[in-house]
């Protein structure tokens, strides 16, 4: 059976191993896009490095349809724990 986007966001917690950091970016971007749509407000300037790349992955989904992002969700985390 496969995930839903809420089951899928319960197991993202339970991963058998920590992702990468780029993997973990995609996660964020893909949950944004899938709970919001497209990105708001202003990009976190400054020494915000870990805040400006959570912006910037998002932002790289804009015009996504919410429905294609809980999809890749889903798939990303379903792939994570090697199912």
């Amino acid at each position: 059976m496969a995930l839903t986007f809420e089951q899928a966001q319960l197991d993202v917690q339970n991963l058998p191993s920590k992702p990468s950091n780029d993997v973990l970016l995609r996660l964020y971007a893909l949950y944004k896009q899938g709970t919001e749509g497209d990105v708001s407000g202003e990009r976190p300037g400054g020494f915000d490095f870990k805040g400006g790349a959570k912006y910037d992955a998002w932002e790289a989904l804009e015009g996504m349809p919410q429905a294609k992002a809980q999809e890749e969700y889903v798939a990303l985390v379903e792939q994570l724990k090697g199912a």
